[in-house]
């Protein structure tokens, strides 16, 4: 498999110089097409991942029955 040598700094995909992506599309106007930037990808990011509301409450797992097996 060949490797890309990349002259980006902040690409998502770059590890050691090299580029991770699966698939890398060039433009040759436009250059790497597959390049994003380390700044928007922690954009994306939510700021505090423990306050999701999908998270479970501890009311939650002490109303769940199965949650403890007392027959042990």
């Amino acid at each position: 498999m060949p490797r890309i040598r990349c002259a980006y700094e902040d690409c998502v995909f770059l590890d050691d110089h090299y580029c991770t992506a699966a698939e890398v599309s060039i433009d040759p106007d436009q250059g790497c097409l597959t390049y994003k930037p380390m700044a928007e990808m922690l954009d994306e990011w939510d700021d505090d991942p423990l306050d999701d509301d999908d998270l479970l409450d501890d009311d939650d797992l002490l109303e769940d029955d199965d949650f403890w097996d007392d027959e042990l």
